[in-house]
């Protein structure tokens, strides 16, 4: 997708703003055009029945003008009361009938249209776990969210109903025109002479209407970002004092997308408008030139009938003045689905990828220069060995390169320049949930779902037995706060973990690494959050883990990586220094004046 204010493309620093409108083409996409079409096939069957429901019962009904017209013109004067009842139990039959199979096909349509809406959801969701990290690095996530749940319900009426009235109401106009024709053929020419000043009309008017709706999703989309990043921010908002100015920005906000969405329904009421006004001039001409340029020709039953087929001529129109307001409003909110589906994976298998068998865990890094987008390189020619069981430690100052690193081994990000083996394998060019299944990965941000402990944990391993995870907990020192809690490894615990500490996250985090035994450990900042005392335990856990394992070890406390198998003290983007702490300590370079600084404050 590009990103955009004012049109004008921004840079990668600027994307990730809830203040900065996103920018699609003008012009209607034809690969979106292939994409709802595919939804579509998938409810063929009941759309067909639904199609096939309505011009049957839309048919039926069209006849009844006719019935009128005949009970008027040949049963009234003729005083025939058995016709005329006739007539009006026919009347009767065919409402009946067009009313009921209408109903029928509204529920159809309905399932239909859900169908389709769980169809795209389902897609847009699965897609989006598998986008790399550079994806949500540069995104508001108030501006993704929005495009899983409330766009996609935007789209369910121009996929489902907008489409297959579309059909219904061309047909219908179609029909109608052949009834109109067998009462009157002067008459039914009038009736369908405001046509080209309405084709007219929504020509010139289409491509500013899909630029008003555009601008209200983009309006939508940055009030909903923002909202997102206030409501994960609530607790700095308070402690700041901030929540004043945070409403004049949310008001900003609000009223930008308000004003978006009065000039795109000025402009959609326009639509309707003039339909309207064409319809009910014609609708007048009709009575006048039957009542004085066709006298005596026309007859009241024909003047009647004419007048019923051009409402129903006319509402077809209408309808479909209002269905074009809907798909004009569902594009730009398919827009918005399709391009984030569009999206590349950047770290996708390619087509000939392998599977990786059964690793001994020799990490090794080959001249590696990366950078995330177009910004300052990160790490620059990078090269390494790490034997199988070995550990190594990471250290160095903010922003050096260390986490990256690591993200690169585990192909959270794509290599460009050099190459990650393991055990003599390319990692890009293995299948990504086989180099996935041998790695355990900690990383900062200790997220913890909605759910009990003990699921938080058998995240790691799904068919994990309780033992397993009571194991795991107690290796790692978690076992001890879990069993004080209410419920022990059933208590529940709210989104991001509400109701434990920070350094309890951690735990549950680290125990759920552990159980996925992997053959490469990879802790990122693993014990960043834990206080002293428990710091003992989880580095018992933590060799008892590390044996037999290739390791990964990111810290800022240096005291948890002194017996470390090798230690690289990354600065600007390289390998400064390398070595065991022993070594470093004795070279008395950067990692020495790092390690004395911070046990000797």
């Amino acid at each position: 997708m590009k990103w955009n204010n004012n049109v004008k493309q921004q840079p990668p620093s600027n994307r990730n703003r809830y203040d900065v409108d996103e920018y699609l083409d003008e012009k209607i996409s034809l690969a979106h055009f292939r994409h709802c079409i595919k939804y579509i096939k998938r409810v063929k069957t009941p759309m067909i029945a639904a199609l096939l429901l309505s011009l049957t019962g839309s048919v039926i009904g069209l006849a009844g003008p006719l019935i009128i017209q005949h009970a008027l013109d040949v049963a009234v004067p003729a005083k025939d009361i058995r016709l005329l009842l006739s007539m009006a139990a026919l009347l009767s039959l065919s409402i009946i009938i067009s009313i009921g199979f209408g109903a029928i096909r509204n529920i159809l349509v309905a399932r239909a249209g859900q169908t389709i809406i769980h169809d795209i959801r389902y897609d847009l969701f699965a897609h989006l776990q598998q986008l790399p990290f550079s994806f949500y690095d540069s995104r508001p996530h108030g501006k993704i969210f929005v495009r899983v749940v409330p766009y996609v319900n935007g789209v369910s009426e121009a996929l489902s109903n907008g489409i297959l009235n579309f059909i219904i109401e061309i047909l219908n106009i179609l029909f109608i025109i052949f009834f109109m024709f067998q009462v009157s053929p002067h008459l039914s020419t009038v009736t369908i002479s405001g046509l080209p000043i309405l084709a007219l009309f929504i020509w010139i008017i289409k491509t500013r209407q899909r630029r008003a709706w555009q601008k209200v999703s983009n309006k939508n989309s940055n009030l909903n970002a923002y909202i997102q990043e206030s409501i994960d921010g609530v607790r700095v908002t308070q402690v700041f004092d901030r929540q004043k100015t945070n409403g004049t920005i949310l008001d900003r906000l609000a009223a930008e997308r308000n004003n978006a969405w009065m000039g795109a329904i000025y402009i959609s009421n326009t639509v309707w408008f003039t339909t309207e006004t064409i319809s009910q001039i014609v609708f007048s001409f009709i009575y006048v030139m039957g009542a004085y340029w066709m006298n005596p020709h026309a007859t009241f039953g024909m003047l009647l009938a004419m007048g019923n087929y051009a409402w129903r001529f006319w509402q077809p129109i209408i309808n479909l003045g209002n269905i074009y307001n809907t798909f004009v409003t569902g594009m730009s909110y398919l827009d918005r689905i399709f391009d984030t589906i569009a999206e590349p994976v950047l770290t996708a298998d390619i087509p000939e990828a392998q599977e990786l068998p059964p690793i001994r865990g020799h990490v090794s890094f080959e001249h590696v220069t990366f950078r995330y987008s177009s910004e300052k390189t990160i790490l620059n020619d990078i090269s390494f060995i790490i034997e199988p069981s070995n550990s190594v430690a990471i250290v160095g100052p903010t922003g050096a390169g260390k986490t990256t690193i690591v993200n690169l081994l585990s192909r959270f990000y794509s290599i460009e320049q050099g190459r990650v083996l393991v055990d003599g394998f390319d990692i890009m060019k293995l299948k990504l949930s086989s180099l996935r299944r041998q790695m355990g990965i900690m990383l900062q941000d200790s997220f913890i779902f909605s759910g009990t402990i003990a699921d938080n944990i058998r995240y790691g391993k799904l068919d994990a037995t309780d033992e397993e995870i009571h194991a795991a907990a107690e290796l790692i020192g978690a076992h001890t706060f879990i069993e004080k809690l209410p419920k022990g490894y059933h208590t529940w615990v709210t989104e991001r973990g509400g109701g434990i500490s920070h350094g309890e996250k951690q735990l549950i985090a680290f125990a759920r690494t552990l159980l996925s035994d992997p053959r490469i450990l990879i802790l990122d900042e693993a014990t960043s959050s834990i206080d002293t005392g428990t710091e003992q335990l989880v580095q018992e856990g933590i060799k008892i883990l590390m044996k037999g394992r290739t390791s990964f070890l990111i810290a800022h406390r240096l005291s948890t990586i002194r017996d470390c198998s090798k230690i690289f003290f990354i600065s600007n983007g390289t390998i400064a220094e390398s070595g065991t702490h022993e070594s470093l300590m004795a070279l008395k370079g950067q990692y020495y004046r790092l390690y004395t600084a911070q046990y000797t404050e």
